[in-house]
This record gives C-alpha cells, structure tokens and sequence, in this order.
C-alpha cells in the first residue's frame, strides 16, 4: 500500500511539473493584444476552425490554420466561452464580419450569440514565442522545477 502511494504521489508531483505554470486569463489577453495587428474588417475560413482559445469573458482567439490567428473582441461577455467545448461564428459564406457576425458556445440550452465587435490578425510566430517566454518567467518566479 505504501508503495502505491508513493508511485501515485510521484505521478501527481511529476504532472505538475511537466503542465508548468500557467497564465491568467488577464495575462494571455494582454500578450495577445501586444501581438495583434491593426482592426480588420473581416477574415475568410473555409469549414471548422484549426482552433480556439477564450481569453476571459470578452475575447478569444480563433486559428483558421495552424500559423494563422485573430483576436475577437466581443462587445460584452459571453456566457459560458471559458467553458465551452467548441464555438461556430455566425457567418453563412465563410468570412467573418465585424460588427456583423456572431460568436456562438456550442453546447447550451439556449445558445447565445456574442457580437463580435472587433477582429484583429495576430503574429502567431511571435505570440507563440511571447507566451513560451511569459511561462518560462513565471516559472522561474515561482522558483520553478
């Protein structure tokens, strides 16, 4: 019994370490709108996204494609897009409009769309490394591993 203990308390501790530290909300948000580019108007994707990412209540980051990214800024908080397991944009032809389209939290009872209110392209080169170099000081501010 004893040993089992010590092979799952090794398994947890060696988990944390390899997860690292992570980033608020707040922190991510502000790294993300240092890397984004001036407002668009809109931006075309073709079918599912690569992938998303909330950055609070009011803004999140969409991947067309692996190297390609926008920050949304809703016009107010969104229910639910920290929890959400997948989005659809409120588009109809594939390009997203400011202003205009939606953004909607796949999985409530009654989904609720948030309006997109400005899109931003971003440097997903420099984000990565960005959010790599906020990690890596955070860690070392923790006293890291």
């Amino acid at each position: 019994m004893k040993n089992i203990l010590l092979a799952v308390t090794a398994v947890v501790a060696l988990s944390a370490c390899a997860t690292g530290p992570t980033l608020s909300d707040q922190q991510r948000l502000a790294i993300h709108q240092a890397h984004a580019g001036a407002p668009v108007n809109s931006f075309t994707h073709f079918g599912s996204l690569h992938s998303w990412e909330p950055l609070g209540d009011s803004a999140l980051t969409v991947w067309v494609r692996p190297q390609t990214a926008y920050l949304l800024t809703l016009t107010s908080d969104c229910p639910n897009l920290e929890y959400g397991h997948a989005i659809s944009l409120g588009d109809q032809t594939g390009t997203v409009f400011a202003g205009l389209d939606n953004v909607i939290v796949s999985g409530q009872s009654t989904p609720i769309p948030c309006r997109i209110e400005k899109i931003q392209p971003l440097d997903a080169k420099a984000l990565k490394g960005a959010e790599r170099e906020a990690r890596d000081e955070l860690q070392a501010s923790s006293g890291g591993t």
